[in-house]
């Protein structure tokens, strides 16, 4: 088995002593770089800067008696964030990550920031005095935020610094909650602890293969673990430069990522699969001249499947930049093993295996030629990498808990010193997911709930259990027949189609919701272009041919969404379970002509 081993570390214990032996040795240097606009308005914190600003968080949630509580983070991202977050483990306060609610959609996002304030009981929240201010109101008017006190950090006089006091931390302590993003009303606490994060650091550190040259440039939310480990805390923890800016200023014009890599010649940056396509779509060739990607070395891409086509447009959209193929990382991981899981040589391009689609319905692992494309009969996966030092990966039977055999699908399960200590307050479910044992394995695993199996000692993943669609006896993966969907139709907007199965007659059928691109116009050249104005009958007839030919489904129900009105969690991903709920109980946003 391939495994990627140690090459040079960072000694620190934890992230304190790494922010206070960088701010001893580099004072003038910059730590962290934030675009306030997304391009041009550079907002900077030295490390002497950050460490002074940290301190005096840290002096004054220790003055209030807050050292081993927690602390909800309210705030935007920026770098008023990352002193939040750092002050809280300066103060030896356990750190809770929240997306603020947006009070343009407080019927979406409320209940979530509810949910993880009822469930992790804090007894401050750390924000500025502007989001205090604007969001007064709100927080009064409900009762989960009753007696916490309200804290802005941005107001905090720096001589409180020379109050602090080095917490008595060590591998065990808590160091912050990660709230898994899946469903709205129930996420779950993760409990982090400082061993964890450091040693999924270094695991990231040597992965990526980070030296002091290199530059980051990341736009993730600084909310979930990908943005907030590999964004914030990998930086501080290698020493390496970084500019962040916000997802929204990417969302809403992507070319800002690109240009930012190009401009501060990156050479580690990425996202999840739907940012590459999303760049793909909306970069415009006059754009393009104005990049040069050629300095980008790791292009890492996780947090969703990984796929062959979405790698194969974007090279071929931006070789001209200089994009080089091998530069794409794709990477498995999760909140509940802190992050990183698996990920390749950095020498290597992705690597591809075509399996028999049919055998991949049944479990079985059935390798197809190398050449083999989706239309003969055959799925392409994306290697995940191998397994990251000091790391067991196993495949495993989720009925049985027995090791698959080396053709079988199974659940993914993970050992090693990364994997969380479980969920907070939850002990039946920490004791289900994170307690596993394996037949002669003296190790304890966590349950992923991924399916996948290894090949040649690298990983793939192909889907997940709870979402698994089984008719007739088959399995289907979701992701896949979304593909199908967003491939099928130019008015049917990517990442924003959901499919799920529901009970009729006794029977599972199929359903799919995918939203309708505001701005579609037909163009003559598409086949599947509606003359005149674009009618649902003939969307919804697209759809049904599609999957029907692609996966020989028939499809229940089509609902043809308005645009911004898919159900997604905070980072982005579809809620399929969600969108089942809201199909179930007539909650859809319909999509009108």
């Amino acid at each position: 088995m391939r495994t990627l081993q140690n090459k040079s570390r960072a000694a620190f214990p934890s992230l304190v002593q790494a922010l206070e032996c960088r701010a001893e040795a580099y004072p003038t240097n910059v730590a962290y770089t934030f675009l306030a606009d997304g391009e041009s308005d550079e907002q900077q914190l030295t490390y002497a800067a950050l460490q002074g600003r940290v301190r005096a968080v840290a002096a004054h949630l220790q003055t209030q008696g807050l050292a081993g509580q927690r602390a909800l983070l309210v705030y935007q991202p920026g770098l008023d964030y990352i002193i939040g977050l750092l002050g809280c483990l300066y103060a030896g306060v356990t750190a809770v990550p929240a997306y603020p609610p947006d009070p343009f959609r407080l019927e979406r996002t409320l209940p979530r920031f509810q949910a993880i304030t009822q469930d992790a009981r804090p007894a401050a929240a750390l924000a500025t005095s502007l989001i205090l201010t604007l969001a007064g109101d709100l927080l009064d008017a409900h009762a989960e935020f009753q007696g916490v006190q309200r804290i802005a950090t941005d107001v905090l006089p720096e001589t409180l610094a020379e109050d602090w006091r080095a917490p008595k931390i060590d591998g065990e302590t808590l160091a912050f909650l990660q709230y898994t993003s899946g469903s709205t009303a129930e996420p779950k606490g993760v409990m982090l602890t400082h061993g964890n994060l450091m040693h999924n650091l270094g695991l990231i550190h040597d992965a990526f293969e980070l030296r002091p040259t290199s530059q980051g440039v990341l736009w993730l939310p600084p909310y979930h673990d990908m943005g907030l480990i590999g964004g914030i805390l990998q930086p501080l923890y290698a020493g390496l430069l970084v500019v962040l800016m916000s997802p929204l200023d990417f969302l809403q014009r992507p070319f800002r990522w690109l240009a930012a890599v190009s401009k501060y010649r990156a050479t580690h940056s990425g996202g999840p699969n739907f940012a590459y396509d999303l760049c793909v779509r909306k970069v415009t060739p006059q754009q393009r001249t104005e990049l040069d990607l050629s300095q980008w070395q790791v292009a890492f891409t996780g947090a969703e499947p990984v796929r062959a086509d979405t790698i194969d447009r974007f090279c071929a959209a931006f070789a001209e930049c200089g994009f080089r193929r091998e530069a794409f990382y794709p990477c498995y991981g999760l909140a509940e093993a802190t992050l990183i899981v698996s990920g390749g040589k950095i020498a290597d391009p992705p690597r591809c295996q075509a399996v028999d689609a049919g055998a991949l319905e049944t479990g079985r692992v059935l390798l197809r030629a190398a050449d083999a494309d989706g239309t003969a009969g055959a799925t392409l996966l994306m290697s995940c990498g191998g397994t990251l030092d000091a790391q067991e990966i196993a495949i495993v039977d989720p009925e049985t808990c027995v090791r698959c055999a080396a053709d079988q699908v199974g659940e993914i399960w993970v050992a090693g010193d990364s994997v969380a200590a479980g969920y907070w307050g939850r002990a039946p479910a920490t004791a289900e997911t994170f307690r596993a044992r394996l037949p002669g394995s003296a190790s304890t695993f966590l349950r992923t709930g991924d399916l996948g199996f290894m090949l040649d000692g690298e990983l793939y993943v192909t889907g997940r259990i709870k979402d698994l669609i089984i008719i007739d006896g088959r399995n289907h993966y979701p992701q896949d027949i979304e593909a199908s969907v967003e491939r099928c139709h130019a008015a049917i907007r990517p990442g924003c189609v959901a499919v799920f199965p529901i009970t009729v007659d006794g029977e599972e059928r199929l359903v799919v919701t995918a939203e309708v691109a505001r701005d579609y116009r037909p163009a003559a050249a598409d086949p599947n272009a509606v003359p005149g104005v674009l009618d649902s009958a003939s969307l919804i007839t697209v759809i049904r041919r599609t999957i029907a030919q692609n996966h020989a489904l028939r499809v229940h129900a089509v609902v043809l969404l308005k645009a911004g009105s898919a159900l997604k969690t905070s980072s982005g991903k579809i809620q399929r379970r969600a969108s089942r709920a809201a199909f179930l109980a007539g909650a859809l946003d319909l999509w009108r002509p």
